[in-house]
């Protein structure tokens, strides 16, 4: 914004200044022009745009005097410039990795061709469904040159998936990833991260593999803020995992280049509102990047949360990066989850939404955020973890709790069920049938894990009989973008197109930072601009 002596006079091009609340919101939603607070004889301020500005003799009619003037402002232009450079992009906005297929290839093609960068969500497929799906990536935007990315999740309890799923991306040379549910680090996310790394003619490193680390808490936002532990590295190098000039290099350097801020989002998250959260790991970089000493500070994203322009714009001005939106994706056509699921959360308010045992990490007693209108899943959930801390076996389970589950849950008895699971699991990995068998205790808990891993391949596929059992992980912001395209023509589900919504939240996010930056500037800005409506945008 800039300012001048108030001498100075503006004069219009042909378009009068508006002063009233209608016009100015009408000349708000123009924000890639330039703005001019000005002032008329009688006292009155309002906003002119374009024009030029003159010297204080040019006082003549059809001038006013000149208060403020603000830039042309491009939604390309809200986050951090060098994210867009590394990473090939028009737009500062990511669509995030929803699992099991969910943020599909569909979802991440059309994104990249608006502008954006999409991650597949490859958590809960096998490496064999990754790699189709990298090979369908790669035919639809490969020759293109587009960025795209893929997802890799934490998976304490099968380390060898995640290795799995890391060689893959390092033969297939997956060049972004975004990891996710990471407690702590482990070799394969390390490793993704340091394979590659190089110097140009000048020293300074080069990254082959760009890892976006999604965070909710400081004490795992370090570990990726810092270089990678030389014990890792160390190990990696003996085993022939990394060379030694890599290892040397990924010292010097933090783990990840990107880190996303996940506020209350759907799924694997702790709930931190953004506005505590987003500060906290910004001043955490900073703390770390002077100690270490860094020519480039990592940049911090916000995810969780962003369902409308408000939000999005919110962000950029806590110094968000980028943003990155989930549960709103997840209800757009190009998701992978169902038409019936899409419904639902076309449905869905604000507070429609519960905490419930994740199948992942359901000894841990883990939790993700799922949708609670119109499914059961997260109360059959919750009883099947509550059953699993009461009692030692599923044989020890009173007789009318063992009804309930068997007929209304997993509609098989015990047995099998057991069957089923054991079968899974001697095709999977042998070893955790060869546990259960042995401890009662982790038979039950595969048990009710396939309940609840089923839940949510039954909202992906829209298994008949089943729409009450669907998990569909969702939070808060789907419930105000629900509210805010009430009544627009992304209102109904089948119309919910990603990239529309991705359109529409940056362009309007643009437009809710103008009309603040003009407020501040002096000029009353009537409250229908902070309220910028969804509209089909080119």
């Amino acid at each position: 914004m800039s300012s001048t002596s108030l001498s100075t006079r503006w004069r219009s091009d042909g378009r009068p200044p508006a002063f009233t609340p209608a016009e100015i919101g009408s000349a708000l939603e123009e924000v890639r022009s330039t703005a001019h607070v000005v002032r008329e004889e009688g006292g009155r301020i309002g906003l002119g745009l374009g024009g030029e500005l003159g010297p204080p003799a040019a006082d003549a009619a059809g001038t006013f005097a000149h208060l403020a003037s603000l830039p042309p402002l491009y939604p390309e232009w809200l986050g951090d410039r060098t994210f867009c450079e590394t990473h090939g992009t028009r737009f500062p906005y990511v669509t995030g990795s929803m699992a099991n297929g969910i943020a599909s290839v569909r979802l991440v093609s059309e994104i990249a061709r608006t502008g954006g960068l999409g991650f597949f969500g490859a958590a809960g497929l096998s490496p064999a469904r990754v790699e189709g799906a990298l090979d369908e990536l790669r035919r639809e935007l490969g020759d293109a040159g587009l960025p795209w990315g893929a997802n890799l999740i934490h998976s304490p309890n099968e380390p060898e998936l995640e290795e799995a799923v890391t060689d893959l991306y390092l033969r297939r040379g997956v060049t972004r990833v975004e990891a996710s549910a990471y407690m702590a680090l482990t070799p394969a996310v390390v490793r993704y991260a340091a394979t590659g790394l190089t110097t140009d003619p000048t020293g300074r490193v080069r990254r082959r593999n760009h890892l976006f680390a999604k965070i909710s808490r400081e004490e795992v936002a370090i570990r990726f803020l810092e270089p990678a532990p030389a014990e890792i590295l160390r190990t990696l190098v003996e085993r022939g995992r990394l060379t030694a000039a890599e290892a040397r290099l990924a010292e010097t350097l933090p783990l990840a280049e990107d880190v996303t801020a996940e506020a209350d989002s759907g799924g694997h998250t702790d709930n931190r509102p953004l506005t505590a959260l987003l500060p906290a790991i910004l001043g955490l970089r900073d703390r770390v990047a002077a100690e270490r000493g860094y020519g480039q500070a990592v940049r911090v994203g916000a995810g969780g949360g962003l369902g409308t322009p408000s939000s999005v714009a919110a962000a950029f001005a806590l110094g968000a990066s980028y943003v990155v939106t989930g549960s709103v994706n997840q209800a757009c056509v190009e998701s992978g989850l169902h038409e019936s699921g899409r419904a639902l959360l076309a449905e869905a308010g604000i507070a429609d939404v519960i905490m419930a045992p994740a199948a992942d990490m359901f000894e841990l007693g883990v939790t993700v955020q799922v949708l609670r209108r119109g499914t059961m899943f997260a109360v059959r959930a919750k009883k099947l973890y509550e059953l699993y801390r009461s009692w030692p076996s599923l044989e020890s389970i009173p007789a009318a709790e063992r009804e309930k589950v068997e007929t209304q849950l997993l509609r098989a008895t015990f047995a099998e069920a057991w069957e089923t699971t054991r079968a899974f699991w001697a095709a999977r990995d042998p070893r955790e049938v060869a546990r259960a068998e042995a401890d009662p205790k982790h038979r039950m808990a595969l048990v009710f894990r396939s309940y609840l891993g089923l839940s949510s391949r039954w909202a992906v596929a829209g298994e008949p009989g089943r729409g009450t059992d669907y998990q569909i992980w969702c939070g808060p912001a789907m419930g105000a973008f629900n509210s805010w395209v009430r009544g627009s023509f992304l209102e109904k589900p089948a119309d919910r197109s990603a990239v529309q919504v991705a359109r529409n939240l940056m362009e309007g996010a643009a437009a809710v930072t103008r009309a603040q930056q003009l407020r501040a500037s002096g000029l009353a800005v009537p409250s229908s601009a902070f309220d910028f409506r969804p509209r089909p945008l080119a």
